[in-house]
């Protein structure tokens, strides 16, 4: 099967941030995504471009256009949120989240999306299709050559604990305070396509690997590889799909602009004829475990000798080594923002903390999440 690569410009970037609608006086999920899409209509009818459906309908997920810089991706994605918050505030009784995973709801509440290939993927998925109930951010990197997709996303394999540590924001399920940071993480991988990529020598194999779940009735086609990370070829990018959902603007900025950085760095290295480097598959699990249990307070692998260190620590370090390639690419206050992250905690921690200070009522955690949403995060408060 040959599945082409399309061209895009180097380094430049697209952010898809799925963000979750609540019913303001009981914190509930509310099932309204088709109400306010059918709201962003244009006066002839047509949907809204950018802002569209999920999985479920108390989803909406905003795509940014294609940009150069994070800051104008970012920018894009604030000006969708203020359309969709106009008519949430229309319908009077909405508001709007964005976190890994909801503190209560309860997945046989929610409704699906009427779309052919949600009814498949549940009818074969099943109770794990339809707890599902999880929120991300994706980000797209362009790539002028599909020979650099597979040499990125093994390299940026390596970075996996460091990502996920810094979106973690998924510790309740259902009700539950489950221990770890990223519940959503351990969730999504056990759809079939999910989790981590297999290692493929090179395009071909991945053409390979896709044509044979083609075949064997697995997918349709390669839009339905799930992985952690992934090529993107009708974009011409490299996809990370690793980050649990955050609820600030400010905190997708510092996501994206590491992602974006360590993405330029390594075509850099690829084309000095550096390899970047790979670590064993092993390792990657590991680290994704690790990460998705203690967030930033994980000791990772680091290299395969088998180095550790806290995430934390590597991420400020990572954050130094680039701060070259973020003033070349415009995004260094982006970049720079990330030690502040590391410093306030992810979200996960500040979810806890407003549960514990409420005694255990979930319902302060979803207010302490659209508060956020509307207003970030209150510097030094470790909360919204």
């Amino acid at each position: 099967m040959q599945i082409d690569f399309a061209r895009s410009e180097r380094s430049t970037i697209g952010i898809e941030w799925e963000l979750a609608i609540v019913d303001r006086s009981t914190g509930e999920l509310a099932s309204v995504g088709d109400r306010v899409l059918d709201e962003l209509r244009s006066p002839d009818g047509e949907p809204h471009p950018t802002i569209t459906h999920e999985l479920l309908t108390n989803t909406v997920e905003l795509v940014s256009g294609v940009h150069r810089t994070v800051a104008g991706a970012v920018a894009d994605l604030e000006g969708q949120v203020d359309e969709v918050r106009r008519v949430l505030d229309r319908l009077g009784e909405y508001d709007l989240i964005c976190s890994g995973s909801h503190p209560f709801s309860q997945w046989y509440d929610q409704h699906l999306t009427d779309k052919p290939r949600y009814h498949k993927l549940i009818d074969r998925t099943r109770w794990w299709g339809r707890n599902m109930m999880i929120w991300g951010i994706h980000v797209h990197v362009g790539l002028e050559d599909g020979s650099l997709a597979l040499p990125v996303l093994d390299g940026m394999l390596a970075y996996v604990p460091h990502l996920q540590a810094l979106s973690a924001s998924s510790p309740f399920w259902a009700g539950v305070e489950t221990g770890y940071a990223s519940n959503r993480a351990l969730m999504f991988q056990q759809l079939p396509t999910a989790g981590l990529p297999y290692p493929l020598a090179d395009w071909a194999s991945y053409e390979r690997y896709v044509d044979d779940l083609v075949r064997t009735g697995v997918i349709e086609d390669h839009s339905e590889v799930r992985w952690d990370i992934r090529p993107s070829p009708k974009w011409g990018t490299i996809e990370v799909r690793v980050c649990d959902g955050v609820s600030t603007a400010g905190e997708i900025a510092g996501i994206a602009a590491l992602i974006q950085c360590l993405v330029d760095r390594m075509v850099d290295e690829i084309a000095d004829g550096r390899t970047p480097p790979v670590m064993q598959p092993w390792y990657v699990r590991e680290n994704k475990w690790r990460a998705a249990r203690y967030g930033m307070d994980a000791e990772i692998i680091t290299d395969v000798a088998g180095t550790e260190r806290l995430v934390g620590d590597d991420l400020l370090d990572l954050v130094t080594s680039l701060a070259p390639t973020a003033e070349r690419l415009g995004c260094a206050a982006e970049l720079a923002s990330v030690r502040l992250m590391v410093e306030q905690g992810a979200s996960y921690r500040r979810q806890l903390d407003v549960a514990h200070g409420a005694d255990g009522d979930l319902r302060a955690v979803v207010e302490h999440l659209a508060r956020e949403l509307r207003n970030g995060v209150r510097p030094g408060s470790g909360g919204s």
